[in-house]
Order: structure tokens, then sequence, then C-alpha cells
């Protein structure tokens, strides 16, 4: 993973304004990276912080979920920062479980919610280059 990461930004309606809010609160430890988001969460975004470059997919549930889901198979995203509400369903649920099990199988970094992605921000590898290591299976970290 390189240090300028490729992130994804998701939010379920009740979260948009969280997202938007943490995205202000950490401009200038995002500004450096390369964006990807959902339709209305990504438009939002874009008005609350002009200066963001961000690839608008379509909306979540017309598909934005699934063109996320495949930049992720394709190797194209690091790191997805999904705020989800939990109390809520979503008619689009199994596309949302998609997103995150793509996200678990391709060892793509993975906030769904504010503190998380806090730690993200925060952690020294977000502006270095980082190489997850590789096990063997057996219990044993990788190299």
């Amino acid at each position: 993973m390189e240090a300028r990461k490729r992130i994804a930004l998701v939010a379920h309606d009740a979260k948009k304004n969280d997202l938007i809010h943490w995205v202000k609160a950490n401009a200038d430890a995002l500004a450096p990276h390369v964006f990807w988001a959902t339709g209305t969460t990504g438009k939002r975004i874009k008005e609350a912080c002009p200066q963001m470059d961000i690839t608008l997919m379509k909306s979540g549930p017309l598909g934005g979920d699934q063109q996320i889901g495949a930049r992720i198979a394709d190797g194209g995203i690091d790191i997805l920062i999904f705020f989800t509400d939990a109390l809520s369903p979503h008619p689009h649920e199994s596309d949302v479980r998609a997103l995150t099990r793509l996200s678990t199988l391709y060892n793509v970094v993975m906030a769904t919610n504010r503190a998380t992605a806090d730690f993200i921000v925060r952690s020294p590898y977000f502006a270095e280059r980082y190489e997850a290591p590789t096990g063997g299976g057996d219990g044993e970290p990788g190299t």
C-alpha cells in the first residue's frame, strides 16, 4: 500500500452528517489522498469540502456499493470508511454485507464508525507506505 492511499467514503443516510463532520475535522490528514464515494455521500462531501478530489459512483442502492466493491476486488481501494447506521433497516443490505465482506477478504482497512476512522487517520501507517505481513496460516505473524 503506497503512502498516497485510495480511500472509499460511504455513509448510510442517518450517518452522512457524521461522515461530513469527520472529513472536515481531518481535512489536513486526508488532503494527500485520493477518494471515491457513493453518489449522495460524495456530493454532500464535495459541497462541504470543495477542495477534495472525489470520484463519484452511483448512489448505494442504485449500485454504488457494488461499484466500490468492484474497485476493492480489483485492488483499487486501500481504505473503506463506511459510517453505518446499525439501527435502521436498509433495502440494499445484501450489497452492504457484500462490501464489508470484500473489504475483509481483500485485507482492506475498514472503519464503520468515527472512533475507528480516527484511529486510522492517526496511525503512522496512514501517511506512509505499508506492506501487510503475510502469515503462513499457522497462527504465527508473517514477515
